[in-house]
C-alpha cells in the first residue's frame, strides 16, 4: 500500500510539471507576438497622427474661426471638384427626372489646417471633424431629392495634407430634374444635366472649377440601362446670374442618352401594323357576310384604341404631337376607314337592288307574269331568281301562241335599257364602281396596303 501511493504521488508531480511547461511556453509566445506586433506597428506608424493631444489641438481648430472662408477679404478661393458617376439608376419620362449616384470631391487650401510633419503624409478623418471646419457649401441646382449614404455610417472623408490642402470626399445620391423633349418619342435622344454651384459664396468669393478639366468626369463601366445607351457624359461650366445675389460658378455633368427602339418594336409598332394587315381581311369575305365583317372591323378599332391608351398611360401629357402618336393615329385611321369602306359597299349594294327591283316592278306587267314572279332576262339576277319560275304550271304561264311576241317585246326592252345604261357609264370610272359594288373591295386590296407601305417609308425615313 505506501507503495502505491509513492507511485500515485511520482505521477501527480509529473503531470504538474508538464502543464507548467506549457503554460510558461504559451506565455513566452504570446509575450513574442505582442513584441513583433508592435515592432511592425512602429514600423508603419503615421508619425503625424502620434500627436500626444487631440486632433483639435494638431490641426489648431480652436485658434480660428472656422465659419469663415480661407483667406476671407481677400481674393476668391478656387475650389477644385471632380466626380466618380458609380450609377445610373433610373430614367422617368413621366415625371422627367433622373436619379444617379455618385462620388463627389472638393479640393482647397486652408492655410488654417496646416500641421508640422517630418514626413509630408497626411491625416484622413471621418465626417465628425467636418462639423468643426469650413467646407464648401456646393449643392444640386433643380435638385428634387438628394441625400449622403450613411450605411454602416456617413459615407464622408477628410483628408488634410500638412500644407494645408484638404481632399473632401462624400456619397450622394440625387435625383434631379431633366427637360425632356417627346417629339420624336420612341426614336429620340435626350440630354440630361446635373448642375453643381454654391449656394452662399459668389465667385467674388469662391471660385468652382472642373479640377482636370473633362477628365475630371469618371464614370463606372458597367453603368448600363435597360432602355437608354449611354452615349458619352461631358463637363461644361459657366456663371449663372440671380438677380438678388450675382454671379455665382456653375459645373455642369452633361450626359447624353439614345432610347433603345427594340422594345417598342414588340410592344407597340408591330401590334399597331398587323391590327391594320388585319383589318384588311375584310376585303376578302364576302359582301353579305354582314357579321363577319362588322365584327371584325370593330374588333381592330378597339385594338387599337386599347394600344393608344396603353402608350399615352406612361407618357407625361404633353401639348405637342410624339412620333409614336403619328404612327398609331395614322394606324388608327386606316382601320377606321376599313370599316367605313364596308358600310359604303354594304350601303351601295342595297341602294342597287332597290332599283332593280323597282325596275323590275315596272316591267312586270307587260311580260303576263306574275309581279311576284316575274324576271327580266337580260343577266342582272341571281340564279335563284331564275330557278324560281320553276313552281309555274303551263295554266300560270302566258299561253303558247302569246308567249314568243311577249317575250320579243320584253327582250327588246331589256336590250333597250341595258344599251342606255352602258352608253350612261361610258367614261365615268366613279359611277362605274359604284354600280358595281364589287370593284370597291378590288380596289382597296390594292389601295389601302400601297398607301400603308408608302406611309411607312416616309415614317422611318423622317424619324430614324
Amino acid at each position: 500500500m505506501p507503495y502505491f501511493t509513492k507511485l500515485l504521488l511520482v505521477i501527480f508531480c509529473l503531470v504538474l510539471l508538464v502543464e507548467s511547461r506549457k503554460h510558461r511556453r504559451r506565455r513566452w509566445t504570446s509575450h513574442l507576438d505582442v513584441q513583433r506586433a508592435s515592432h511592425i506597428y512602429k514600423k508603419n506608424q503615421d508619425l503625424t497622427k502620434a500627436w500626444k493631444g487631440n486632433t483639435e489641438q494638431l490641426l489648431k481648430i480652436d485658434e480660428h474661426d472656422f465659419t469663415m472662408r480661407p483667406a476671407f477679404g481677400g481674393p476668391a478661393i478656387p475650389v477644385g471638384v471632380d466626380v466618380q458617376v458609380e450609377s445610373l439608376d433610373s430614367i422617368s419620362e413621366v415625371d422627367m427626372d433622373f436619379t444617379m449616384t455618385l462620388y463627389l470631391r472638393h479640393y482647397w487650401k486652408d492655410e488654417r489646417l496646416s500641421f508640422y510633419s517630418t514626413n509630408n503624409k497626411s491625416m484622413t478623418f471621418d465626417g465628425r471633424l467636418v462639423k468643426k471646419i469650413w467646407v464648401p457649401d456646393v449643392f444640386f441646382v433643380h435638385s428634387k431629392r438628394s441625400f449622403i449614404h450613411d450605411t454602416t455610417t456617413d459615407n464622408i472623408m477628410l483628408r488634410v495634407f500638412p500644407d494645408g490642402h484638404v481632399l473632401y470626399s462624400m456619397r450622394v445620391t440625387v435625383t434631379a430634374m431633366c427637360n425632356m423633349d417627346f417629339s420624336r418619342f420612341p426614336l429620340d435622344s435626350q440630354t440630361c444635366s446635373l448642375e453643381l454651384e454654391s449656394y452662399a459664396y459668389t465667385d467674388e468669393d469662391l471660385m468652382l472649377y472642373w479640377k482636370n478639366g473633362n477628365e475630371s468626369l469618371k464614370t463606372d463601366e458597367k453603368i448600363s440601362l435597360s432602355q437608354f445607351l449611354i452615349q458619352k457624359f461631358h463637363t461644361t461650366s459657366r456663371l449663372a446670374f440671380y438677380s438678388s445675389t450675382g454671379w455665382y460658378n456653375r459645373l455642369y455633368i452633361n450626359f447624353t442618352l439614345r432610347r433603345h427602339i427594340f422594345f417598342f418594336l414588340l410592344q407597340t409598332y408591330f401590334p399597331a401594323t398587323l391590327m391594320v394587315m388585319l383589318s384588311w381581311v375584310s376585303f376578302w369575305i364576302d359582301r353579305r357576310a354582314v357579321p363577319a365583317r362588322v365584327s371584325l372591323g370593330i374588333t381592330t378599332v378597339l385594338t387599337m384604341s386599347t394600344i393608344i391608351t396603353g402608350v399615352n398611360a406612361s407618357m407625361p401629357r404633353v401639348s405637342y404631337i410624339k412620333a409614336v402618336d403619328i404612327y398609331l393615329w395614322v394606324s388608327f385611321v386606316f382601320v377606321f376607314l376599313s370599316v367605313l369602306e364596308y358600310a359604303a359597299v354594304n350601303y351601295l349594294t342595297t341602294v342597287q337592288e332597290r332599283k332593280e327591283r323597282k325596275l323590275r316592278e315596272r316591267f312586270s306587267c307587260s311580260c303576263g307574269m306574275p309581279h311576284s314572279k316575274t324576271m327580266m332576262l337580260d343577266g342582272n339576277y341571281s340564279e335563284s331568281d331564275a330557278n324560281s319560275l320553276a313552281g309555274y304550271t303551263r295554266n300560270q304561264m302566258v299561253p303558247e301562241e302569246e308567249k314568243p311576241e311577249k317575250v320579243v317585246v320584253h327582250l327588246a326592252m331589256s336590250n333597250e335599257s341595258n344599251s342606255s345604261r352602258k352608253r350612261g357609264l361610258r367614261g365615268h370610272v366613279g359611277l362605274r364602281i359604284i354600280q358595281n359594288t364589287h370593284a370597291i373591295d378590288k380596289y382597296s386590296r390594292i389601295i389601302f396596303p400601297g398607301t400603308y407601305i408608302v406611309f411607312n417609308l416616309i415614317y422611318w425615313s423622317v424619324f430614324s
